[in-house]
C-alpha cells in the first residue's frame, strides 16, 4: 500500500507539472518535429473521452510546404477581408468574461511593448495568427458533419489533451479561434469534407524563448469563481 501511495502521488505530481507548464505560446523554432514524435502524440490525442464513444473529431495535421502556402492565402485572404468560417464569430463577451479578456489582452500586449494606442502595431500582432506565429506545425480541428454542440465538447477535450500531449513531450502550442475564420481555405488545402466544420486550429512546435510575446503570462480565476460543491 505505500508503494500504491508513492505512486499516486508521483503520478499527481508528474500530472500537476504538465498541467501547470501548458501555455500559449506565440513566437515558434523552425524546428521540425518527428514524424515518429508526432504520431505518439496523436495517438495519446485519441485517448480523449467522448459521447458514447463516437470520438466526434478530425484533425488535419500540417507542415512543410502545404503549411507554408497555407499561411500565405490566409495572409492575404485577411488582408483583402475576404473571410469563410464555418461558425460565426465576433469575439464580443460581456461582464466577468469581457474583464478576462481584456486583462489577457493587456498582459500580451504589455510583453510585446505596443500600447494600446498603436492600432498598427496591434494589427501586425494579430496578423501572425495567420502565419501560425511561424510554428512549422498546425492541426486543425474539424468536427464531422451532423454533429452539434455536445459532440463539439468532445472534441474540446480531444484537443486539450492534444495539448497536454505536447507539452508532456517538451513542445509548444497555442490554439487559434482565428484559423477558423478561413475554414474555406484550410478545407481546400486538406481535402476536408464540404459539411464537416472547422472550429480552430493548434499551431505547435518548439518554443523560441527570444519571441517577446511569450514571456506574456495570464492568471486564472480561482477555483471558487467557477466551481461549487454542492452537498
Amino acid at each position: 500500500m505505500e508503494r500504491q501511495a508513492g505512486t499516486e502521488i508521483d503520478n499527481a505530481e508528474a500530472f500537476n507539472a504538465v498541467l501547470r507548464a501548458r501555455r500559449s505560446v506565440r513566437g515558434f523554432l523552425p524546428q521540425a518535429v518527428p514524424q515518429e514524435v508526432l504520431e505518439q502524440i496523436v495517438a495519446l490525442a485519441a485517448c480523449a473521452p467522448s459521447n458514447c464513444n463516437t470520438q466526434p473529431w478530425k484533425v488535419y495535421v500540417v507542415s512543410g510546404e502545404v503549411r507554408a502556402q497555407l499561411g500565405r492565402d490566409m495572409s492575404s485572404a485577411m488582408s483583402s477581408g475576404k473571410m469563410s468560417p464555418d461558425v460565426p464569430y465576433d469575439g464580443r463577451y460581456e461582464g466577468v468574461y469581457q474583464a478576462r479578456q481584456h486583462d489577457s489582452a493587456r498582459q500580451l500586449y504589455s510583453a510585446m511593448n505596443i500600447s494600446r494606442e498603436d492600432t498598427a502595431g496591434r494589427g501586425a500582432a494579430f496578423m501572425r495568427n495567420f502565419k501560425f506565429f511561424d510554428a512549422p506545425h498546425v492541426a486543425f480541428f474539424f468536427l464531422p458533419e451532423g454533429f452539434g454542440v455536445r459532440e463539439a465538447a468532445d472534441l474540446g477535450m480531444c484537443a486539450q489533451t492534444f495539448m497536454l500531449a505536447l507539452t508532456a513531450h517538451g513542445l509548444a502550442s497555442c490554439p487559434q479561434t482565428a484559423l477558423s475564420l478561413h475554414a474555406g481555405l484550410v478545407r481546400a488545402a486538406v481535402d476536408a469534407p464540404a459539411g464537416d466544420v472547422l472550429l480552430f486550429g493548434i499551431s505547435f512546435g518548439h518554443e523560441d524563448p527570444e519571441v517577446q510575446a511569450n514571456t506574456a503570462r495570464v492568471g486564472r480565476a480561482g477555483p471558487g469563481e467557477n466551481f461549487i460543491f454542492i452537498g
